[in-house]
């Protein structure tokens, strides 16, 4: 039995003994309605305490829950530049890019839901924005070959536009902001990108991500 549903049979119970405890006391039997009425209210406060909690603890697994919405795949062609192959997950859309530079960055708009909303089941909403190569070096970064690609057509009117144009409409809303994640880039490394709720993560997949990653702390 789940905390749902003891905490609805304790309900249950403290209802019934409220109707008791009611009963008693316009019965006149005020020492035996007194009683039953704490019984009664004992019991309602369990319930309650007991709801609580398992929403508390809801929350908490909600807030560790992660949606894959990427892998990234990369094949070295030549001196600091690769091409990257971005599978969008769950569609499968796919899309070969050429990136220059030492690592790749991965940029998305996410949308964060109040506690009480991502507790009933609303999860954080991404769009992604762009993907960049980014150059270990400060001075590469400020003078060498940028390379940048947009990964979002202008959606009309969604959620997003909603929410900040209308932020009033939307009181469940608890952020609007812009999240990035970069690794190295590496010859057949893959990596899959997750949305938390707290933004986007990227976690090697095989081996050459895994041994780059690891050189690259």
């Amino acid at each position: 039995m789940n905390s749902d549903a003891i905490a609805l049979v304790i309900a249950a119970f403290g209802a019934l003994l409220f109707v008791l405890a009611c009963q008693r006391l316009f019965r006149g039997r005020f020492v035996a309605a007194g009683a039953t009425l704490l019984m009664s209210v004992v019991l309602l406060v369990v319930s309650a305490l007991i709801v609580v909690v398992a929403l508390n603890l809801h929350t908490y697994s909600r807030l560790t829950y992660e949606q894959p919405i990427a892998q990234v795949v990369f094949e070295a062609r030549g001196p600091q530049q690769y091409r990257a192959t971005l599978t969008r997950v769950p569609s499968g859309e796919m899309q070969m890019l050429v990136l220059s530079g030492d690592e790749w960055q991965l940029d998305a708009r996410v949308l964060k839901w109040q506690g009480w909303a991502n507790s009933l089941g609303l999860d954080a909403q991404y769009r992604l924005e762009r993907v960049s190569g980014r150059y270990r070096s400060i001075d590469q970064e400020r003078h060498d070959q940028r390379t940048v690609y947009g990964l979002s057509d202008n959606p009309g009117a969604d959620l997003w536009t909603l929410s900040t144009q209308y932020p009033r409409w939307l009181p469940f809303l608890d952020a609007v902001y812009g999240s990035a994640t970069y690794l190295p880039m590496a010859d057949g490394a893959r990596y899959e990108v997750s949305l938390t709720q707290s933004g986007l993560i990227a976690r090697p997949m095989n081996q050459a991500a895994t041994t780059v990653v690891q050189g690259w702390r």
